[in-house]
């Protein structure tokens, strides 16, 4: 069975850098990989698109192709989307599955900060998305949590359901949800920034454009 992989965000709305860093870390582990739309982030503003207007976006970009899926757990639960409520649920469905939360690099140095944050590790491997030679600088507590974690993509992981911390070099695309939504409120279509699938129906970036 493949490993499963796992990446989270508001998606607000989805674009091409959310696609092709998924679409490389799948490729990289040779893993499914399901894109997790976050209800109420705990470390983020709340989306000002709705969860079912970011569901609908994500169906259309995601169309004609089978390696990135969708799952909406997340917002099908009340409060806030903690990481470790969704990794007990989806241990206790995979089994021994080999699980990889997937979180890039400036957000991984953050990880003290999240919700029960060392038992992410009893529960899924870690997928550190980066950009080729560039490391960002990680607390002490994170440093002492991971030192004896770390393997590369090609390594014997694959063979424990959890526990290792993977280093990904993917292909940075430098495209802002924030300036999408700029640009749409403006009244410009950044159509090369977002996947083909959302503008084959005007209403769904009906959330972003100027309601003058």
């Amino acid at each position: 069975m493949k490993p499963l992989a796992l990446f989270g965000g508001t998606f607000d709305p989805v674009h091409q850098g959310h696609l092709s860093v998924a679409w490389e870390a799948s490729e990289l582990l040779d893993a499914d990989v399901r894109l997790m739309p976050a209800s109420m982030p705990p470390h983020r503003p709340v989306p000002i698109a709705s969860a079912a207007q970011r569901v609908a976006m994500l169906r259309a970009a995601l169309q004609g192709q089978s390696r990135l899926t969708l799952d909406t757990r997340e917002l099908e639960r009340d409060g806030p989307s903690y990481t470790i409520d969704t990794l007990i649920e989806l241990r206790a469905e995979q089994g021994t599955r080999p699980l990889v939360l997937l979180i890039g690099a400036d957000a991984f140095a953050g990880l003290p900060g999240w919700h029960r944050w060392r038992e992410l590790f009893d529960l899924a491997h870690i997928g550190i998305l980066s950009r080729p030679g560039v490391a960002a600088a990680l607390p002490d507590e994170l440093q002492r949590e991971i030192a004896d974690r770390r393997v590369d993509a090609a390594a014997v992981w694959r063979e424990a359901s959890a526990g290792s911390v993977i280093d990904l070099a993917v292909t940075p695309l430098e495209i802002s949800a924030t300036r999408i939504r700029e640009l749409l409120a403006s009244g410009r279509e950044p159509r090369y920034l977002l996947p083909a699938g959302l503008f084959d129906d005007y209403e769904l970036l009906s959330p972003y454009r100027s309601r003058r």
